[in-house]
């Protein structure tokens, strides 16, 4: 099984470059916003658990969410691999997610980095906030929280896998296609297709 880890700032391209990982490599999505709407509508356990704390603006806590990834793992069995995204988000989903993954004999083959400078992240979502009315994509201010905030919480999760010498860095500006090759180039230096 063949895991990577997909990182990148609100407008950084990752639900773009994700599609374009997914067709490549022949990966399930697993995107935890995806996975808990989903628990939710279907009225699981977990996502009543979820829903009931969400509900009063309470996180979701990670043994709740280490348990939706597990469903998803299971009922998953005959994928080729996954593509995490927006998971995992502390150090703590890193170290569960890891464990997670050996009980299954896998583990993350690569951690995507994609680096945009915050004047291109800027004027990006400003751009998306203009085409698509999005609330928190048409204030400066809001934006650049958000940044800040993902800047803080994604360090300990991005030195928890350098240890492991498990992420590559990409220049996540220029053409959606240039981007794409310098996620294909480091990919192929952890993966062989067959």
């Amino acid at each position: 099984m063949f895991n990577l880890i997909l990182f990148g700032p609100p407008g950084s391209g990752k639900g773009t470059q994700s599609e374009k990982l997914i067709a490549k490599y022949h990966l399930k999505h697993l995107s935890t916003g995806d996975i808990l709407r989903s628990e939710i509508a279907k009225k699981s356990k977990l996502g009543l658990e979820a829903k009931k704390l969400m509900d009063k603006g309470e996180l979701v806590p990670d043994e709740v969410v280490i348990g939706m990834i597990n469903d998803a793992l299971e009922n998953n069995k005959s994928a080729k691999g996954f593509l995490f995204d927006g998971f995992p988000r502390t150090e703590v989903q890193a170290a569960e997610l890891d464990k997670l993954l050996a009980g299954k004999k896998s583990s993350i083959a690569l951690v995507l980095a994609m680096n945009v400078s915050e004047k291109e992240l800027i004027k990006r979502l400003l751009k998306r906030g203009e085409a698509s009315g999005r609330s928190d994509d048409a204030n400066e201010e809001v934006i650049k929280a958000r940044i800040g905030e993902y800047h803080k919480k994604t360090q300990s999760v991005l030195k928890h896998y350098q240890k492991e010498k498990k992420v590559a860095e990409i220049e996540g500006e220029g053409s959606i296609d240039e981007i794409f090759q310098r996620l294909a180039k480091a990919i192929s230096k952890v993966y062989k297709e067959k």
